[in-house]
């Protein structure tokens, strides 16, 4: 019997009913691991009757004792990161190194999420003003005091993607409750088994029910939870089109919003580069997790003389790398994630074609295993500036290269994107480095280095169509995030 993959409802799993079913599947073999109920709303309300009815207690807990759990949460992480890796390699398809990342900056996460008692401090001042107390005796005066407290909002909503199963949850999750709020996760229907995993270890390390409540769905699921009247805020990690759309639907029913979105990252290659760096950060960016993720570098730009060492330094590397099964052994690039992900990816190495641009390395053909979602490194020279190899996000391992003559010229590509998530550049001047960190456009700068993400404690600093909101996730951003602002001004008599 095909297995269902279940809720997560007030501390217990919940099998769900009738309704239509995703075929979640192994991308490296096509062998069907779970269905994932779709559309069923009742458990929609249920997740969210058991948060809202867990987050009185849960708020009046003190923050202590909040991230006590997730002391033991962490732990457990730790106890159990092979479980997680290899979870992760199966359902998702990422090698054995991505995956132990994408772990391992999960866990990060909820590190920072065990300071909330001191990301969570107010601020006060004594003696902020005098007023006149009048009576028949005396007039005396009496000095204000203010204080700004920090405190949760109620019942958060996490919209999560497949990219990276087990860390982006954890972007969210665990500092929404560390600061005392309740939460409904709804990731994304193709790595529901990595985040059931996820859910159960954090009840198991002795988190209230109700307090982290799960439901699978599609995006009927998903609008339900973001306008729904007992959410008060909505966290969603995705593509550009979608984040908008939530953004504009959660926003208009009142809702805090954070939407990280899309990219078409630029990687700006100066002549001065040094050269294996240069190769070795673009092969990364471009490449790591097939592809598949908002900080890939995408468009390579290539600074006068830059190619004639760039180029064949590119293609050679490329092809030493070994597309197979995640945890096949040397394996260098895993599978898509699934069948529509390499008909979307194979259409646009096609249409690049079309658009007049040199096709160096075609992933369409290699040597692959014959079961599979897999697409090789593809590699585009001379791509124009206005084709959609240059413009929109590909989510796969495709890199396209484009030539400029001067620095401003490449800094120029990085303004014509309408995204700003992230833009690099590989240069042994320091000169270059600054000009293109004040000019870029874009949230995330790497210098020398090929992806740029922040660690935990800072935000995940996506500009423009990367990003719709005003808070981030991670860092400080996410504490402000998670509570709001509290102003109290007391006088004694």
């Amino acid at each position: 019997m095909t297995k269902t993959v279940e809720y997560f409802i007030g501390g217990e799993r919940v099998s769900p009913k009738a309704g239509a079913r995703y075929r979640d599947v192994d991308p490296a073999t096509g062998k069907l691991l779970a269905e994932v109920a779709m559309d069923e709303l009742a458990a929609a309300d249920a997740a969210l009757a058991s948060a809202e009815a867990a987050f009185p207690a849960w708020r009046e807990t003190p923050v202590g004792e909040r991230c006590q759990i997730l002391f033991r949460y962490k732990q457990l992480l730790e106890e159990h990161f092979d479980e997680l890796t290899q979870q992760i390699v199966t359902e998702h398809g990422k090698t054995v190194p991505e995956a132990r990342g994408d772990v391992r900056r999960g866990i990060d996460c909820v590190e920072y999420a065990c300071g909330a008692p001191s990301l969570m401090m107010g601020r006060s001042l004594p003696r902020i003003a005098v007023s006149s107390s009048f009576s028949r005796e005396s007039v005396e005066d009496i000095p204000l005091d203010s204080a700004l407290e920090r405190v949760p909002l109620g019942v958060c909503v996490g919209i999560t993607p497949f990219n990276f199963p087990i860390m982006v949850p954890l972007w969210m999750w665990p500092m929404a409750v560390a600061c005392g709020n309740t939460f409904v996760l709804k990731p994304s229907e193709k790595v529901s088994l990595c985040a059931l995993r996820e859910v159960e270890l954090a009840s198991a390390a002795g988190l209230p029910p109700g307090v982290l409540n799960l439901v699978t769905g599609g995006g009927e699921i998903a609008s339900h939870l973001i306008t729904h009247d007992d959410v008060r805020a909505v966290s969603f990690v995705g593509s550009t089109a979608v984040a908008k759309q939530i953004y504009s639907t959660a926003s208009a029913a009142g809702k805090r919003v954070q939407c990280m979105a899309g990219a078409k990252n630029t990687m700006i290659i100066m002549p001065d580069a040094n050269q294996e760096a240069a190769i070795d950060g673009v092969l990364g960016s471009s490449m790591g997790n097939t592809g598949q993720r908002c900080l890939a570098g995408s468009l390579a730009v290539l600074v006068g003389d830059a190619a004639e060492w760039f180029i064949p330094k590119i293609v050679e590397a490329c092809k030493r790398i070994n597309v197979s099964a995640g945890d096949a052994e040397g394996a260098g690039m895993g599978p898509l994630v699934d069948e529509a992900s390499v008909r979307r990816v194979t259409e646009a190495i096609a249409e690049g074609t079309e658009s007049g641009a040199e096709l160096l390395l075609d992933g369409r053909t290699g040597t692959f295993p014959e079961e599979g979602c897999f697409v090789g490194p593809t590699l585009f020279d001379h791509v124009p500036p206005e084709s959609a190899l240059a413009k929109e996000e590909i989510f796969g391992p495709v890199l396209s290269i484009m030539r400029v003559e001067t620095l401003e010229d490449a800094i120029a590509v990085t303004h014509r994107s309408p995204y700003g998530n992230m833009a690099v550049m590989f240069t042994d001047s320091g000169y270059a480095a600054n000009r293109f960190k004040e000019t870029a456009g874009a949230g995330m700068i790497g210098i020398n280095v090929g992806v740029p993400a922040p660690m935990a404690v800072f935000p995940f600093c996506g500009w423009k169509d990367s990003f719709f909101g005003t808070l981030h996730s991670n860092g400080e951003d996410s504490v402000r995030f998670y509570t709001e602002g509290r102003i109290i001004v007391s006088r004694w008599f």
